[in-house]
């Protein structure tokens, strides 16, 4: 079962109280755990990012984001309705206007975004539904979102543009599991995601 999301941090306590506050502990039940890096960012795009609910004052929300370390990105988004900030450590991230599709709640995290190309949706979709035990809710040129149920607060939302591999991603999936083996695997587009129990 899909349970968390592993984050890359050259400063661990800095990472962890930034997204600590950043989503307001609202998480939909999902375990953000920031783990020790050597080197920092140097993709452009990161292929996996959290999307969070800016609010019926989405502004606000943007400005106390920025007072907690966030800064502004632009990784090529164009004119989007949506805010693309960066965590401390430069880890791009979204906070969605009011009425953005598939967005179940006010504040905290909403979604994870998975980057996937068109010609490898098929199989990603069925890999996650495998081993987060999720299911598909919505599937569309845009892509496809899965949700633990109908009404969870969080989504995987999976679908292009895949930016390159070019680096082991900072932010992995992290799976629970009561069985088989643990540690880092790669699913079928190459993406790194931990397997615990």
């Amino acid at each position: 079962m899909l349970t968390g999301i592993v984050i890359d941090a050259l400063d661990v306590a800095r990472m962890d109280r930034f997204w600590s506050d950043a989503t307001r502990g609202r998480t939909g039940g999902l375990r953000l755990r920031c783990v020790p890096a050597t080197t920092p960012k140097t993709a452009l795009k990161n292929r996996l990012h959290l999307d969070l609910a800016g609010g019926p004052d989405w502004e606000a929300e943007v400005a106390r984001l920025l007072t907690l370390g966030a800064t502004r990105a632009d990784i090529g988004q164009g004119d989007v309705p949506w805010d693309v900030l960066a965590d401390p450590e430069g880890n791009e991230f979204c906070v969605l206007r009011p009425g953005h599709p598939g967005v179940l709640a006010d504040c905290g995290l909403v979604a994870i975004c998975l980057d996937v190309a068109e010609e490898d949706r098929r199989a990603q979709r069925a890999f996650w539904r495998s081993r987060a035990d999720w299911h598909a809710v919505e599937s569309h040129d845009r892509g496809d979102r899965l949700r633990r149920t109908p009404t969870s607060t969080v989504s995987l939302v999976m679908g292009p543009p895949a930016a390159p591999k070019e680096t082991r991603n900072r932010l992995r999936l992290e799976v629970t599991r009561s069985d088989g083996e643990t540690g880092e695997f790669l699913d079928v587009g190459g993406n790194e995601f931990h397997v615990t129990r």
